[in-house]
């Protein structure tokens, strides 16, 4: 026991100060890390670099010192560099084909920053999510959905399918079917839902809403009602069109069908 003990000090001994001083260096390095990474995304929004790209980069540079910092640490633990990369060369092909979801996400990312199909708060319609683009990090897009959910797609998934950027041109269409009966005049009920378009400051001028009958349906005449607004206040223009030509049509009375039960009574 005592000659365990006296190796076990002689270990604590010897090794001790490599510990401490790679101890060191870890804490050291990535505080540095942290300022550099600062220091970095201070310039490149002074220079005006976009705040996709500013993300992206910010994200790969703090990868790369965090790899350089793990080596200078290992190295300064005795472990000879050459070796450690030489352990890692062999392994790399296994690495590889376990992580082919994480090369092929890398490279997604690589391709989004390339061809830019979106930026960081731009509305997108991507593998069944819509929601506004929140941050593009190396292996992931982050996205906040309208209901204030954040989902995390992959970069891989995402370069390889399709993408809708309902923010890029500004301007979105509603598109909404508002039905009135047979009897009703056409040309009155169109110009009493057009007139309701025209009438709500958030509804574009620039295109123009239109509204046309679409449908002649089994109970009512169908108009496709199409007024344009802004991405910002789309969900606001939705549903304030449909109470708006509800209470217009209501004031002139003119009918909208919904479906009626009749109760056939026989005497006798």
């Amino acid at each position: 026991m005592e000659e365990y003990l006296e190796n076990f000090k002689n270990i604590i001994t010897e090794y001790s100060p490599s510990v401490l001083a790679a101890l060191a260096m870890l804490i050291i390095g990535l505080i540095a890390i942290s300022f550099v990474l600062k220091i970095t995304k201070r310039i490149m929004k002074k220079r005006g670099v976009e705040d996709t790209l500013q993300s992206f980069l910010a994200n790969l540079l703090g990868w790369t010192l965090k790899i350089l910092l793990f080596v200078m640490v290992i190295s300064k633990l005795g472990i000879e560099t050459t070796s450690f990369a030489a352990i890692i060369g062999a392994a790399g092909l296994a690495i590889g084909l376990a992580l082919q979801g994480s090369l092929a996400n890398f490279a997604g990312g690589v391709l989004i920053m390339i061809f830019k199909p979106f930026k960081i708060g731009d509305l997108i319609d991507a593998q069944d999510i819509i929601g506004v683009v929140k941050e593009i990090q190396i292996f992931t897009t982050t996205v906040l959905t309208p209901d204030n959910k954040t989902a995390i797609i992959p970069n891989g998934a995402l370069s390889n399918g399709n993408i809708i950027n309902l923010t890029a041109e500004g301007k979105l269409r509603v598109d909404l079917t508002i039905g009135v009966g047979y009897d009703e005049d056409i040309k009155t009920a169109k110009k009493v839902l057009l007139d309701t378009l025209i009438a709500n400051p958030k509804t574009l001028k620039d295109p123009a809403p239109t509204v046309n009958v679409s449908e002649l349906a089994d109970s009512s005449i169908n108009f496709a009602v199409r007024p344009w607004s802004t991405t910002a206040d789309y969900w606001d223009v939705y549903f304030e069109t449909l109470e708006n030509c509800k209470e217009a049509l209501d004031k002139a009375g003119i009918e909208i069908p919904y479906p009626h039960a009749v109760e056939i009574v026989k005497e006798g």
